[in-house]
C-alpha cells in the first residue's frame, strides 16, 4: 500500500513552495509558526502525517526578516516535530542550500562546515535531502549519510541561451577553475541542442585571506558570446573579472549565468555594469536585494518549481530523478 503524500513549505518559502504545489496539483499541508517575544519559535504541522511520505521546502539563505540560521533551525525542529509525529519519510527540499561553500579546510583549523550542517539534518531524523547545483557536488554527497538527490539548473540555462545565442558563435567561460566541470557539461549540452560545437575556457583566480587575484582568460573569445557559467553569484565581483577580460579580448557580448542568485553588497553595481548584457538566474533565491528597476532591465529569472515538483513526484512513486537531467 503506497504512502500518502504531504507538501508542507514554511513561511519564508511559501512562494515557492506554492509554485511546487501548483505544478503537483497538490495544495500545501498546513502548519502553524510561532515566534516568542525573547527571539525563540516553534513549528509544527496541523494534519496528520503519520505514515506519510513527507517534503518540507525551505530555502536555506538570508534574508531581512530570518538569518540563514533562523531558517536552518525553524527547519530542522519542524523536521523533528514531524518525526515525532511518526511521519513516515521525510524529505527536506532545499531550493537552495545554505553552507555549502564551506566544504573542505582550506587553513589550518578550518571548519567542515558541509559536514556539521548534514548531521544536523541527521539528528532530527531526515531521510533524505533534495537540492540544486551546490558548490561541490563530490562534497555533498560524501558530508550526507542519508539519501540525497541533486537536480541541475543546467537543462533551464540551455533552453534560454538556445534560444538567445540561436545565431551566435559562442564560447561557455568558468570565472574560475573549479567550475570547469559545470561549464563543461553546460558547453555539452548547449551545443548539443544547437547541432554545433561550442567551445568551453576559463578565467584564473587565485582567493587569498578574502583577496581574490589573477586576471589570465583562457579561452578565445574574439568576436564571440560568452555565457559565464557558475553555481552562484555573491557580491558579483568574480563574474565581473571574468566579464572585463573576456571583452577585453573581444568578446562582442556577454551573459552571466548562476542557479542563486544571492546578489549581496557591491551586486547591484556589477550587474548593472554596461559590460553585463544579462544576468540570469533561477528563483531558488528570489532577487530582493537589487533594484526593481535594474531587475526588470537586466535580470533574467529562470522558474525551477516544476523541476522540483517532478522531483518530489519521482520520488514519491520511486522513478528516476536522472530522466530529469536529460537534455
Amino acid at each position: 500500500m503506497s504512502r500518502e503524500i504531504s507538501l508542507f513549505a514554511l513561511d519564508a518559502s511559501r512562494d515557492f513552495g506554492a509554485k511546487v504545489a501548483t505544478h503537483l496539483n497538490l495544495a500545501l499541508s498546513e502548519h502553524e509558526e510561532r515566534s516568542f517575544e525573547d527571539g525563540e519559535h516553534k513549528a509544527r504541522p496541523l494534519v496528520n502525517v503519520r505514515g506519510s511520505d513527507v517534503f518540507v521546502i525551505q530555502s536555506l539563505y538570508g534574508d531581512a526578516e530570518q538569518s540563514v540560521n533562523d531558517k536552518l533551525c525553524r527547519l530542522l525542529f519542524f523536521i523533528g516535530a514531524l518525526r515525532e509525529a511518526s511521519a513516515g519519510r521525510i524529505t527536506a527540499v532545499l531550493p537552495y542550500l545554505c553552507y555549502a561553500r564551506k566544504d573542505r579546510q582550506t587553513q589550518p583549523r578550518d571548519p567542515v562546515t558541509t559536514r556539521y550542517l548534514a548531521g544536523l539534518f541527521e539528528a532530527v531524523g531526515v531521510d533524505r535531502v533534495l537540492t540544486m547545483d551546490v558548490h561541490n557536488l563530490a562534497a555533498f554527497q560524501n558530508a550526507f549519510r542519508c539519501r540525497t538527490d541533486h537536480l541541475e539548473a543546467r537543462p533551464l540555462f540551455v533552453d534560454y541561451f538556445a534560444q538567445e545565442a540561436a545565431d551566435e558563435e559562442v564560447v561557455v567561460v568558468s570565472p574560475d577553475v573549479g567550475g570547469m566541470k559545470r561549464a563543461d557539461q553546460f558547453r555539452h549540452s548547449l551545443g548539443k541542442v544547437l547541432e554545433r560545437h561550442v567551445v568551453a575556457g576559463f578565467m584564473e583566480k587565485r582567493r587569498a585571506l578574502g583577496q581574490v587575484s589573477g586576471d589570465t582568460l583562457f579561452a578565445a573569445v574574439e568576436n564571440k558570446v560568452v555565457v559565464l557559467i557558475d553555481d552562484l553569484i555573491s557580491t558579483g565581483t568574480t563574474m565581473a573579472r571574468a566579464a572585463t577580460a573576456c571583452l577585453q579580448q573581444g568578446a562582442t557580448s556577454v551573459y552571466a549565468g548562476a542557479t542563486h542568485g544571492l546578489f549581496i553588497g557591491p551586486a547591484n553595481q556589477v550587474v548593472a555594469e554596461p559590460g553585463l548584457s544579462k544576468t540570469v538566474v533561477t528563483d531558488t533565491v528570489p532577487p530582493f536585494r537589487l533594484d526593481p528597476h535594474l531587475i526588470e532591465q537586466k535580470v533574467v529569472m529562470l522558474p525551477a518549481a516544476h523541476l522540483f515538483a517532478d522531483a518530489i513526484k519521482a520520488i514519491h512513486t520511486d522513478a528516476s530523478i536522472v530522466d530529469l537531467l536529460e537534455i
